[in-house]
């Protein structure tokens, strides 16, 4: 008698699954879904208008005010008054865009003139100042 056999016969069952059934199957879904997918994408074809989406933007000019170590003051290196700079201040705040000034002082330049300069530029309506310093020590 031999062990873990319940049957004498030689054709004993297979416990093997069959998968040509399944590869059948496969088949056919994967015949479907090829006819199906070219209806699924079809679409129309419109002519859209195109934008341009790069901004306008104008740079500001820039004036650039120079004081020296006695005070004497240069507007885009041309030396001027002390009285004229408030007239050339009110007449660059009304510019539109309104210009940066870049102050540039020298390094013996008392802190009360750079003040001043400071002072008439915000009551005169400019907004935007820059100070330039030069990074070489002399």
């Amino acid at each position: 008698m031999a062990m873990g056999s319940l049957s004498d016969a030689d054709d004993d069952f297979n416990p093997e699954i069959n998968t040509t059934p399944l590869v059948d199957v496969m088949l056919v879904l994967l015949i479907i879904f090829i006819i199906t997918v070219p209806v699924i994408n079809h679409s129309v074809k419109m002519d859209l208008p195109r934008a341009s989406s790069q901004p306008n933007q104008t740079k500001p000019e820039h004036i650039n005010l120079a004081i020296d170590a006695q005070g004497g003051l240069s507007w885009d290196a041309v030396p001027i008054a002390a009285g004229e700079l408030n007239a050339r201040m009110a007449a660059a705040a009304l510019a539109s865009p309104q210009p940066e000034l870049h102050l540039r002082a020298e390094r013996t330049t008392p802190y009360e003139k750079v003040a001043q300069v400071m002072s008439a530029a915000q009551s005169n309506g400019l907004s935007k100042i820059g100070f330039i310093t030069d990074p070489r020590t002399k």
